[in-house]
Formats: C-alpha cells, sequence, structure tokens
C-alpha cells in the first residue's frame, strides 16, 4: 500500500485527489496539508512514501517545504503537481530535490503513474515523462553554450556513462538507448544505475537537471 500525503492550499484541489487516490486499491491517502509548514509537520507523522506537493502556497512554500522534507534522509518522496503556466518555480523545485512533476491538467492516469514511479525509487519519472518534463520546461535553463563545466560528479563517469547521461538528458529512454547505441537494454539499465550511484543524483531526473547545470547538456530554442 503506498501511503500518500497531500499538500494543497486550495480544499477542492485535495478533495479531487483524495478522491482519485483513495479509488485505488494500492493507495491510501495520510493527511492533507494546505501549507508547507503543516506538510513537513505530517511527513514527519505519517512518514509517507510519497507527497503530492503544489508550489505556490502561503507561509512556507512547496519549494522550501520540498528541501526540508529531502533534507531529513527521510524515504518520503515528493511529485510535483502544480499549475506550471502559472509557476515560474517548477526547475526549483526539483532542483531542491523533488523527484518527479507534472501539471494539474495531466490525465488521471498519469498522475497515478507518476505516484507509482516515485514511490517505486525506480523510475521514480518514466522516461517518457522525463521528456515531456524537459519539453515544458527547458526554456527556463540559461542558455550558456561551452564545454562542460568541470564538476567532481561528472569527473567519475566513465566515457560510456558520460555518453548516457548526454542522452537521458536529451530524453532518450533506456530502449532508445540501447537501438542507437547498440546495447542490451539490461546494459543500460546497469550503466544508468552507476550513472546515479556516482553522481550522488537520486533518480533519473536529478541526473537530467546535473547534466544541463555542469553543461553537459545546453538548452536549445
Amino acid at each position: 500500500m503506498t501511503t500518500v500525503l497531500i499538500a494543497d492550499d486550495q480544499p477542492m484541489q485535495r478533495f479531487g485527489f483524495r478522491m482519485l487516490l483513495e479509488s485505488q486499491d494500492d493507495m491510501t491517502v495520510v493527511g492533507e496539508a494546505p501549507n508547507g509548514a503543516e506538510a513537513i509537520r505530517l511527513v514527519d507523522r505519517h512518514r509517507p512514501d510519497v507527497v503530492l506537493m503544489d508550489i505556490r502556497m502561503p507561509g512556507l512554500d512547496g519549494i522550501e517545504a520540498t528541501r526540508r522534507i529531502v533534507a531529513t534522509g527521510a524515504r518520503t518522496r515528493v511529485l510535483i503537481v502544480t499549475t506550471f503556466d502559472l509557476d515560474e518555480y517548477a526547475y526549483d523545485g526539483l532542483r531542491a530535490g523533488a523527484s518527479g512533476f507534472l501539471v494539474k491538467d495531466a490525465q488521471p492516469e498519469e498522475l497515478l503513474s507518476g505516484i507509482r514511479a516515485v514511490a517505486s525509487g525506480d523510475a521514480v519519472v518514466a522516461p517518457s515523462l522525463t521528456r515531456r518534463l524537459l519539453d515544458a520546461y527547458i526554456h527556463h535553463l540559461p542558455a550558456t553554450p561551452g564545454q562542460p563545466r568541470e564538476d567532481p560528479r561528472l569527473a567519475t563517469l566513465t566515457d560510456r556513462e558520460r555518453e548516457i547521461l548526454t542522452v537521458i538528458a536529451q530524453g532518450w529512454t533506456n530502449t532508445e538507448i540501447a537501438e542507437r547505441l547498440h546495447l542490451a537494454e539490461s546494459t543500460v539499465k546497469t550503466h544508468v544505475s552507476r550513472i546515479l550511484s556516482k553522481t550522488g543524483a537520486r533518480d533519473r531526473v536529478q541526473a537530467v537537471i546535473l547534466a544541463y547545470d555542469t553543461q553537459l547538456v545546453s538548452p536549445t530554442p
């Protein structure tokens, strides 16, 4: 059973999320928070598997709440669910340590799939969702061309691992990587696992952020 905490300042939004989640046999809602401070308190109390985190909330916002939850080292993972069209801080939320990102007009199946992925600690955000995520927020990143910035995390990677990190950041799925680089998919998964371990990235999304932060990959118009 996946336990979920809903953090959103809109009561009707929380109600809608709760109705959807509790219609699933493998999910249960352990609490609701109208702001970031309450979300932190309830995470400490209930230790949920996943927090559905809005960004814009009164008082302590979702970005700072995410940062503090992740900093505790708890197993709880954060899935940001926000109205991206109105919110320029989605990228900051991911940088703060969120394990995924969805917009509120996502289909119910996408939300449920995202929660399960995040809770599993495996794909966290499926590659197909990572590609959509990149398409959505890439224009918020500074387009600074040049050589990759020297970073000790990149220095630990082999040439093949650096190549695979590059194409992950471009939104390639494991299957696409295997086909285009002529590798077994199991080998690709091993490389991805090693990349996450060596760089200290919590998941695939954090690895993508690292690739852009270090200019291993540069945003394109």
